[in-house]
């Protein structure tokens, strides 16, 4: 039984300058990072994620299985050049990111990558918004929630990348996000995001329309907020170092999914306000830690630091 399966492209953050020691090891998207704090969690994860055939893909491959992560279509392909992410860090932590997206940088998944032994063998399937903005790669997504959702699997989904993967088309983006909607259980969205979802005035009836949760995450802002039922509650921020940094919010999910399965939670009727409101608390350590050491990596919150965090006095 695998506990994570987590779908989508990897991205590589990459700092100005040209000597290869330059680039920060962090393979981000919410399915990458995800799954490697799921791993460090003590979680079994696997991610159905290609890459170009580049040294960055090579080696995007090869973190992710020295991170305890199962590649479970590790192809390089030909025709596809690893996206790169350039960040500028600035002199108090900030980051600032240009992304550049090669011809073929979000193609890489086909829908025969999707295998149903791996769905029905996992309890958690994962996927994020960057995963349905091309066709090959939407099928598979859709594929892939479909079939976990038919398995009565716990599906999750990250509204993320809506500048970058959707040239910042709101609304072509919430269109393709609500036609995975009736698949998904679990639904994060971030505090610049959920506007396109309709504002948090919205999340109620999405909610009772399709039957989710809903996690508005605002790491480096106000916190996060978790929408269950008919009510709402707040999590406080951590205190950070600079206002966001990629991997931040996915480490996040990935703690947020990991503490559910942490508390044995593997259906829907399982939720209630304590496990989630837990499972809030442990993505906000696990995304604060991550800004703090910005978001490399070796930085990448293990299990016993998330606790050791949370157990501070």
């Amino acid at each position: 039984m695998m506990d994570l399966y987590s779908l989508g492209e990897l991205v590589i953050d990459f700092t100005p300058g040209s000597e290869p020691a330059s680039y920060i090891r962090n393979p981000g998207g919410a399915p990458g990072n995800a799954a490697i704090i799921a791993a460090r969690s003590g979680l079994e994860a696997g991610v159905c994620s290609s890459v170009g055939d580049d040294d960055f893909g090579r080696f995007l491959n090869q973190t992710m299985e020295e991170n305890g992560v199962k590649v479970l279509n590790p192809k390089l392909c030909k025709n596809a050049v690893t996206t790169l992410a350039f960040v500028t860090l600035a002199p108090d932590g900030n980051r600032s990111f240009t992304f550049a997206r090669k011809p073929g940088a979000d193609m890489f998944l086909e829908e025969e990558d999707v295998r149903e032994e791996d769905i029905r063998g996992s309890v958690i399937v994962h996927a994020g918004s960057c995963s349905l903005s091309a066709s090959p790669v939407a099928e598979a997504t859709v594929k892939a929630l479909r079939l976990g959702h038919e398995l009565e699997k716990l599906v999750s989904f990250d509204v993320n990348y809506r500048n970058v993967m959707w040239n910042d088309d709101q609304a072509a983006c919430a269109a393709k996000v609500r036609e995975i909607l009736p698949y998904v259980d679990l639904l994060k969205v971030s505090d610049e995001e959920v506007d396109m979802m309709g504002g948090e005035e919205a999340l109620p009836g999405l909610m009772e329309e399709f039957g989710i949760s809903v996690v508005v995450e605002t790491l480096g802002g106000a916190g996060a907020r978790c929408f269950f039922g008919g009510e709402s509650w707040d999590v406080a921020s951590h205190k950070v170092t600079c206002v966001d940094t990629n991997g931040a919010g996915d480490a996040f999910w990935g703690a947020f999914l990991s503490s559910l399965r942490l508390q044995s939670v593997e259906r829907t009727d399982q939720f209630t306000a304590q496990v989630l409101r837990r499972a809030m608390e442990y993505g906000n350590a696990a995304g604060g830690l991550c800004v703090q050491k910005k978001g490399a990596i070796p930085a990448l919150p293990t299990r016993e630091e998330i606790e050791a965090f949370l157990a501070r006095p």
